[in-house]
């Protein structure tokens, strides 16, 4: 004897109604996903930068805090939008895509920098590629340290607690905690040079003003992304030569 099932329309309206609140439920749920996802960086900066930079108390242009407002919010979703349309970072010539360099044969293929306050120890600085992958870069067409001129490196950030000196994509997760006064050593040809930082700024991600050269004397510029584990801004950190 064959049995038969059937549903009243109560019960259809139930499961409408059961599964019109699971859709609800899944576009808030990655509604909330995406939203958090784009101010993301501003958490992050939050968390970790306001504490340090407050604590500093640096005369440099670094924001205290971040008022969230019209500009924000489309700076946020241009980062955002960047980093989802997959460029490439390990490529140091894709983070300043504006800025011409110049075709010049360096006298050295590449050389050590140390900062012993964050930990880092004899990573390779190349000046003839632009791989962040592999190592950090001294950016063609500026100077190259011990010489006269600013010698700008660029290396890769993330989250602080994935730092890994042996890993060139984490290598500058930590640069954020340097102060001024703080030591950098550059090594080239077994000779060590001492640098001092001296300032400390966070710009916009386009803003190529870094690479200007000033030739009174020799400078050291450190680059990354800022705050940690995001693109949105560009870490500054300077550094003059000191005579030993």
């Amino acid at each position: 004897m064959s049995e038969y099932y059937y549903k009243s329309k109560n019960q259809i309206k139930i499961d409408s109604r059961k599964f019109l609140q699971f859709g609800s439920f899944l576009i808030a749920f990655f509604g909330f996903i995406a939203a958090l996802y784009i101010f993301f960086p501003l958490i992050s900066w939050q968390i970790y930068f306001a504490p340090v930079f407050a604590s500093n108390e640096l005369t440099a242009p670094i924001p205290k805090y971040t008022i969230v407002n019209k500009s924000t919010v489309q700076s946020l979703i241009a980062a955002t939008t960047e980093k989802i349309s997959g460029i490439d970072y390990t490529n140091a010539q894709n983070w300043f895509p504006n800025f011409k360099t110049e075709d010049k044969s360096p006298q050295i293929q590449s050389y050590t920098l140390s900062i012993p306050k964050v930990g880092i120890k004899d990573a390779t600085v190349s000046t003839v590629d632009f791989d962040l992958s592999k190592h950090l870069i001294n950016y063609s067409g500026t100077a190259i340290p011990p010489n006269k001129g600013n010698a700008v490196v660029v290396g890769h950030s993330t989250l602080p607690q994935l730092f890994n000196q042996n890993d060139y994509k984490t290598i500058f997760a930590t640069t954020y905690l340097l102060k001024i006064g703080d030591e950098i050593k550059v090594k080239i040809d077994g000779i060590e040079y001492l640098y001092k930082v001296f300032n400390i700024t966070v710009v916009d991600a386009d803003d190529t003003s870094v690479f200007s050269q000033n030739y009174d004397d020799s400078y050291l510029t450190l680059i990354t992304c800022t705050p940690p584990g995001t693109t949105w801004k560009r870490l500054i950190i300077k550094a003059r030569f000191e005579k030993i």
